[in-house]
């Protein structure tokens, strides 16, 4: 009967979810996110008359948005629906350790579909509320969870000393909170961090 009938989709209302949702990540968002707010027609006009922007292969982004430095995080993290994290070399850069200069940018991901990039290594994790952190329009790892990652990662020695250094330096974390988590690693991993703290002053 018609009284059964599943009410039909409001654009306007899912125009208004989706920019909430674009919002969020710099203005990016996904074809998949266009279909489960129903909003394809809106999203084909605002292609044709340059409103919308392709952004990479089921990516877009709203064209009045303001270009960023840190826009390439953003998209990432629209791609995975915000369930995800940038993280080791890329997470260090953000926070200021260590002069690791990666080449890609890296992620930690709870679930979603892996896109095709040579830009990007995602690895596939889950994390815990306390070792992420909010940088706005993504996640990012804390730096304590980043001085972990990139000790059980395998970088050069030289380069965890350099990476713990600045975390104690410039007060990202302290001395015996890194002492203390890693004992919760592999002995080998531990022992490496240990040897970076006798080393930093």
């Amino acid at each position: 009967m018609a009284g059964n009938a599943a009410p039909e989709p409001d654009p306007d209302n899912g125009w208004l979810a989706l920019r909430e949702v674009a919002a969020r990540h710099a203005g990016y968002f996904t074809t998949r996110q266009v279909l489960r707010t129903g909003c394809e027609v809106r999203i084909r006009d605002g292609l044709r008359d340059g409103s919308i922007l392709r952004s990479g292969v089921g990516l877009l982004r709203l064209a009045q948005w303001p270009d960023g430095p840190l826009d390439e995080y953003a998209m990432w993290a629209a791609w995975f629906d915000g369930a995800a994290a940038v993280s080791h070399h890329s997470a260090a850069e953000l926070h200021g350790l260590g002069r690791l200069r990666p080449r890609f940018v890296h992620l930690s991901a709870r679930v979603g579909r892996f896109p095709l990039s040579p830009r990007l290594v995602v690895l596939r994790r889950s994390f815990a509320r306390k070792d992420v952190e909010s940088a706005g329009t993504f996640l990012v790892t804390t730096p304590l969870r980043t001085v972990l990652d990139l000790a059980e990662a395998g970088i050069g020695q030289a380069a965890l000393d350099e990476v713990v250094a600045d975390a104690v330096a410039i007060h990202r974390c302290a001395r015996a909170e890194i002492r203390s988590a890693s004992a919760a690693l592999d002995p080998a991993t531990a022992s490496r961090l240990n040897r970076a703290l006798t080393r930093t002053r």
